[in-house]
């Protein structure tokens, strides 16, 4: 019998943010621009990366809208 355990996990990070004149439709609070980056990884070894746009809130954390 073989058994096989796949280990696959996506982290998400803020790489740089700039303040947005807006707010957030959630809490109200203040929101900014952030560059992210996701990594999927493989048993603790990345295989994949995307850099990506996101407008977020800074108070909750709600990602108001994304441009990939």
């Amino acid at each position: 019998m073989v058994v096989f355990c796949f280990l696959v996990d996506q982290t998400k990070k803020v790489r740089s943010y700039k303040p947005w004149a807006g707010s957030c439709s959630r809490c109200g609070g203040g929101a900014s621009v952030a560059d992210m980056k996701t990594a999927t990884r493989f048993c603790f070894v990345p295989f994949y990366w995307k850099n990506w746009r996101a407008i977020v809130c800074t108070f909750c954390g709600a990602t108001l809208k994304s441009y990939r």
